[in-house]
C-alpha cells in the first residue's frame, strides 16, 4: 500500500521508499555538502544525529523548522543537527547566511539522489523530499522517527529533542 502525506488538505502526496521505524539502522547515504564535498552517515558515527528533512529551505514553514532546531543545538550537548533538502549546496549555504544559521549543518541530495528513497521520504509527484525528522544514537539506531503528514505543518519537537536529549 502507497504512503502518502496532505498538502494542504487538498490533496494526497505519495512517499516512495521504506518507511523508517525506531530500532531500524540509520540507512546509508550520500549527500552533498555546502562545500561541495560528500557527506554520509559516516560523519554521523559516535554522535547523536537529528537529521531533519524539508522539501525547500525557501519556504516558510522549511525556513521555521531550521531555525528551530539551530536555536535548539545550543542547548543539545555532543548532537549533530543536519538538514537535508534538495536544494543546491549554493542556495543552503546562502539561506544559512542569511538566516544567520550557524549550529545546524545542511546537506543537499540534488546529485547522488539516493537519500529520499533510503528514508522513505521522496514526494513522487514533485520530485523533492517530504518533511520528516529522525534521530538516530551514537550506534546509528533510529530513536524516533516523524514523517509529518501534513507537509505544509511543522514537526512535533518535543519528542524529538527528548529522544536527542537521552
Amino acid at each position: 500500500m502507497a504512503r502518502t502525506i496532505d498538502f494542504r488538505g487538498t490533496s494526497k502526496l505519495t512517499l516512495t521508499g521504506r518507511e523508517l521505524k525506531v530500532g531500524d539502522q540509520l540507512p546509508a547515504f550520500k549527500l552533498t555538502a555546502n562545500d561541495m564535498s560528500d557527506y554520509t552517515e559516516a560523519n554521523l558515527k559516535g554522535k547523536t544525529a537529528i537529521i531533519s528533512v524539508v522539501p525547500s529551505l525557501d519556504t516558510p514553514t522549511c525556513s521555521v523548522q531550521t531555525k528551530r532546531f539551530n536555536q535548539e543545538a545550543s542547548k543539545l550537548s555532543d548532537v549533530v543537527i543536519l538538514t537535508v533538502s534538495l536544494d543546491l549546496p549554493f542556495a543552503q549555504k546562502r539561506w544559512c547566511g542569511a538566516e544567520g544559521v550557524s549550529n545546524v549543518v545542511t546537506a543537499s541530495d540534488y546529485k547522488y539522489r539516493g537519500f529520499g528513497e533510503n528514508f522513505g521520504v521522496f514526494i513522487q509527484e514533485w520530485a523533492l523530499l517530504a518533511r520528516a525528522v529522525f534521530v538516530a544514537d551514537k550506534s546509528g539506531k533510529i530513536t524516533h522517527a516523524q514523517y509529518v503528514s501534513e507537509i505544509s505543518a511543522e514537526p512535533d519537537y518535543a519528542p524529538v529533542l527528548l529522544a536527542a536529549a537521552k
